[in-house]
Formats: structure tokens, sequence, C-alpha cells
């Protein structure tokens, strides 16, 4: 991380890691925190006595909550600061897990899962708007790619996590303390003095300036870009171990290895992939050539029952490829904002990502109920080949923009 943010100014360099650093902590919070519920289902089940429909139906709400407010929250950050609006965010989640451990009920539930997707809408808007601000600008991939790593590695290590936390101090224990995780990261960022970044900064002589419309073309193609990313790795994330295991023959111990590996590389994929988005211009044309690949791969999945060495491999690669396009992603967006609307721009096109978090259980789920599971795989693939088709297009809006 320090040569990423090497600087001829060691005053800069040294803010612009504590910066990144604290960024990089938030939005760890943000997919731990993703997965607390889901982490805990078998105790919330036994403790309210309602089925997994009902649960997951607490997971939906959030979902579209986060979903309706991630663009209005981009606003806020554009408008006061992303600095406040982080810190609202991450204690928002913290006291809405917190208060479901002090009042478990399912109507509580249904609240924490309200409360969490408003804080989910943070996120994004806020972390992009104060990287793309203090980043140091040859080095913007990296950074992209080190503050998507550790949402990656939050997720990654939230089960582990939350299932110790069971032990220790039981069902309610492990949601009080998932929930100070969140405030105590805020109260983190504060002593870090993590700056602010957004339209409180307008320059003199720029008052009256005429303002640039935020939903643009160029952005309504990201945001289908971001749907299309979305759907092509949510149905491997979420039901490739069953389908690998009811399509394939393949043991649970071993779907779950396959799993792993598709996930470990992707977050390595991500870090590589800062480093290419800070080697080129062209990141279209990388989210295009990383997807033809990927496609290619996950074809041979959905068409060949590979043995266990060859499918963990295989999963890994186009694990990797799935990574190494989130930086360029990423940049593709940072280039489309308008001037001062980076937290606008990152809060339209994550609606994406939720568009596609609402729509991939239904479409995944509805396909393993017709018992097509090498079709998990195979509509993966169509979703690939149409963020192939898509990705030059936002690079040639990006250009003619220029």
């Amino acid at each position: 991380m320090v040569d990423v943010l090497a600087a001829p100014q060691q005053g800069k360099a040294d803010s612009a890691l504590r910066t990144l650093t604290g960024i990089s902590i938030a939005h760890w919070v943000s997919h731990f925190h993703l997965l607390v519920l889901p982490m805990l289902f078998p105790f919330l089940k036994n403790q309210l006595g309602v089925g997994y429909v009902e649960l997951g139906f607490a997971l939906t709400v959030s979902a579209v909550v986060s979903g309706l407010t991630q663009a209005p929250t981009g606003y806020l950050v554009d408008h006061f600061g992303a600095r406040k609006i982080l810190l609202g965010g991450l204690t928002l989640g913290g006291l809405a897990l917190i208060l479901l451990g002090l009042h478990l009920s399912y109507t509580s539930l249904i609240a924490c899962a309200v409360l969490l997707g408003l804080a989910n809408s943070v996120y994004h808007p806020a972390d992009y708007a104060i990287l793309a601000e203090h980043m140091d600008e040859a080095r913007m991939g990296r950074a992209f790619s080190i503050h998507t790593f550790a949402g990656y590695f939050g997720g990654a290590v939230a089960p582990a996590i939350v299932a110790a936390m069971v032990i220790v101090s039981g069902g309610v224990g492990a949601l009080i303390a998932s929930g100070v995780i969140g405030v105590l990261v805020a109260v983190l960022l504060v002593t870090m003095n993590i700056p602010d970044a957004g339209a409180h900064k307008t320059k003199p002589g720029t008052e009256n300036a005429p303002k640039q419309a935020v939903i643009t073309p160029a952005l309504i193609t990201l945001t289908a870009l971001f749907m299309l990313l979305s759907l092509s790795v949510a149905g491997i994330n979420n039901f490739g171990v069953v389908a690998l295991m009811s399509g394939y023959g393949v043991t649970y111990s071993a779907a779950n290895v396959a799993l792993t590996a598709f996930l470990g590389a992707s977050a390595a994929g991500v870090l590589a992939g800062g480093f290419l988005a800070d080697h080129t211009e062209r990141h279209g044309y990388v989210a295009a050539a990383c997807f033809a690949a990927n496609a290619a791969i996950v074809l041979l999945i959905a068409l060949v029952t590979l043995p266990g060495w060859a499918l963990t491999a295989t999963m890994a690669a186009a694990g990797f490829l799935s990574g190494v396009i989130a930086p360029s992603r990423d940049m593709l967006v940072r280039n489309a904002a308008p001037p001062g609307a980076a937290g606008r721009a990152f809060g339209i096109v994550s609606t994406g990502f939720n568009l596609g978090g609402i729509v991939s259980p239904l479409l995944f789920g509805w396909i393993m109920d017709q018992s097509a599971p090498h079709w998990v795989f195979g509509a993966s693939v169509i979703f690939m080949v149409a963020t192939v088709v898509l990705s030059p297009f936002t690079e040639r809006k990006r250009q003619i923009a220029a």
C-alpha cells in the first residue's frame, strides 16, 4: 500500500495513506455487515419462529431500500460532504444491529433490514467521492483496487468472525458485537481525521456557473453495465455450490473448495486490476477483454464435467478475471462523473448492483427449481457476453465527452 501511495511530498503521501486506510476499513465494515444476518439465520429462525422465506424477505427489503436510496445518498454526499454521510452510515448500520440484539422480534428484524439497507447506500457514494478527490491521480486505479479488496475481505472473513462471536457470546451477543464494530470504526475515522469531499469545496468565482446534468447517457450505460456485472457473478456466488452438487456430481466439500477458489482469486484479481487500470486509459476495452475470456472459461464449466482439481483451477481463473475488471469499472465511473458530482455518479451507477441483487436470487432460484443446474453457469455466460458487448460503448462515451 505504501508503494501505491508514494509521492514526492511525504506529507501528502502520509495523508493519502491515512485516507485510503480509513476508507478501506469502512468498506470492510460494509461487506461484513451485509453478511451478519445471513450468518445468523439458524439462530434467528429458532428464536423468532419463522421460516427461511420470512428471513429471506428481510434481505430483499434491505436490497430494495439500498437500491432506492443510493442515488439520493450520492446527492447528499455532494451537497453536505462525504465525511459526515460516511460516519452516519457506519453509525446507523451499527445501531441497527445493536437494537435488534436488544429487542429481538420479527418486526425488529425488518426494521433492522431497512436501516442496514439505508446504511449500505452510503458507502459507495461517500467512499469513492473521498478517494477520487484525495488520491494521487497516477495511482488512482490501485487505490480503488485496495478499497475494493477490503470489501471483498470483509465478506470473506464474516462467516468465521460471526461464528466465533456466537460461540463466545451467543446469537444476541453476536448481533450486538457486530453492531459495535460499526460504531467503533466511525469513532476511528474521526480520530484519524479522514478528509471530506463533495460540493462543499466550491471554487471562487464558480458559484453561478451552470451545473452539468448528472444523469447522462454515459452514467445510464454504466448503470446497466453494473447490473450486468452483478448478474454475471451472482449465480455463481449464491448458487454455485448447489449447482455443482446437483448437476455435476461434485461433493459438498469439493464444491465449497471450488467456490472458495473463485472468491479468493477474485480478491487477488482486484489488486492486479489496480495496476492494470493505472497503466491504461481504455478501461472499457479492458472490461470487455476480461469478460470475453471469462465467458469462455465459464462456458467450459457449463458444458463439461471437470475433475475436481481442474474444476477448482477453472473456477479460480474465472474469479481472477472477474476481479481484474473492478478497478477499471470504477475508473469508468470516475471519468464519466461531472465535476463535483462524484458522489451522485457512484450512487447512480451502484443502483445497478442493487437491481442485480434483487433480480438474481429470483432468476437463479427459478433455474434451480427447473432442475437445470448447468444453466446457473450458462446464464452467467449470457450476462458476461452482454457485458462484453456493452463495455466498449462506455469507452466511446468517455472519448466523446473528452
